[in-house]
């Protein structure tokens, strides 16, 4: 492999796919990058490791670097967020004996009604639920905290939420340290495949599309290192238009589940990518479009309102300033970088920074660099949307 060397590092997931397909079909190699992966054990651990130079960029979790930016986390280092990797790709899942007095109470698990399913869940529950998510300024934990807030559950505060490393899940919930779980692909349906949980909901039950992992570097290597920075955009962006097609999918699953990658059966990633999801060791069977996505509908464009939202979560949670928190989200959304490092490939580029978020319940279309940029929907199930300059 020829190229300028560049060390990235991810977390064994299948929404790794687009900087394992840039190494794999080429696309980095055509970016004049020498793309090396190293996989690390947890997200504290790859947090860590970026910060501290260790490696030049990282698959994250969409929320980590907005944490980082309100001082959380116990560093005071800038993380840019130069792209969104994927959207979605969640799912909820519970212990057998979770799962067991649901259906004997009349619950069946269609694996699409969020209310229904929150309140078959809370109702079954024995005791204050504990539910691991990977890490704690994550999009799962927010999911959780939205979804079970909404039907009456005052999260965080009536939860024991655990942080558990993916990999690591369904061993927690074998080992009844945790009753319910909310992780990424493949390892929900692990838990499935262990015979020690089943799957309640997909994510895209909770909101219809939302940002997952990100591309996130430093934000003094990004300014020092701009040539850089443009070609690995490129790259990954190029892949995420490549995993885009559906013919492509099982070349995809089979390349991640090599043994250097996420070391696991093709079907069990061909499951995340199709959205053909075995829900329980019954093997039940369940189809979710959409249920993780790379490309289409400017997919990977780091929208600022994305960022202050989360922000503006974990200021209330956390006791900070709405309006700074939002404010320092919003300046590590780095729009400007991802419109001019990818204006020549033919994406989707809108013209703003901020959309009303959750707003779109079906598809709906907004400016764009050139024409208009059509977006899927985006809404939450209870019907929220969060405007980043309302008061």
């Amino acid at each position: 492999m020829s190229g300028v060397p560049l060390l990235v590092g991810y977390i064994p997931l299948v929404d790794a796919a687009p900087l394992i397909i840039a190494r794999e079909i080429g696309f980095a190699e055509e970016e004049g990058l020498a793309l090396t992966l190293t996989a690390a054990p947890s997200w504290s651990t790859l947090r860590d490791q970026l910060m501290l130079g260790r490696i030049e960029a990282a698959h994250m979790l969409f929320p980590m670097p907005i944490a980082a930016a309100l001082g959380l986390g116990g560093f005071n280092t800038r993380i840019d967020i130069l792209q969104v990797l994927s959207h979605n790709g969640n799912s909820i899942g519970v212990s057998r004996a979770l799962a067991d007095r649901m259906r004997v109470a009349g619950y069946g698990f269609d694996f699409s009604d969020a209310r229904a399913a929150g309140a078959a869940l809370i109702a079954a529950a024995q005791g204050r639920l504990r539910i691991g998510v990977p890490f704690p300024f994550s999009m799962h934990a927010e999911m959780l905290y939205h979804w079970l807030g909404a039907i009456g559950l005052s999260a965080p505060q009536d939860l024991d939420v655990h942080t558990v490393p993916p990999p690591l899940m369904a061993e927690a919930l074998a080992a009844d340290e945790i009753d319910a779980f909310c992780v990424g692909a493949p390892w929900g349906s692990i838990a499935v495949e262990m015979g020690v949980g089943e799957l309640l909901l997909p994510g895209t039950a909770i909101r219809s599309n939302a940002p997952e992992k990100v591309l996130a570097v430093r934000h003094d290597w990004a300014e020092t290192e701009p040539g850089l920075t443009r070609r690995l955009m490129r790259a990954a962006w190029q892949a995420g238009r490549w995993l885009g097609s559906e013919r492509n999918l099982l070349t995809a699953a089979e390349l991640l589940s090599r043994r250097n990658y996420l070391d696991l059966p093709t079907e069990l990633i061909e499951r995340a990518l199709t959205g053909n999801l075995v829900i329980s060791p019954r093997g039940e069977m369940r189809n979710v479009p959409g249920y993780m996505s790379f490309h289409s509908g400017a997919a990977g464009y780091p929208w600022a309102s994305q960022g202050a939202l989360v922000a503006a979560k974990l200021a209330a949670r956390m006791g900070l300033s709405r309006n700074e928190a939002m404010t320092a989200a919003r300046s590590i959304c780095r729009t400007d970088l991802y419109t001019r490092n990818l204006a020549d490939l033919d994406g989707d580029l809108p013209e703003a920074r901020d959309k009303v978020e959750g707003a779109l319940d079906s598809f709906g279309a907004v400016p764009g660099v050139q024409g208009q940029v059509i977006l899927p929907p985006d809404a939450f199930f209870d019907g929220w949307i969060f405007d980043p300059f309302a008061d």
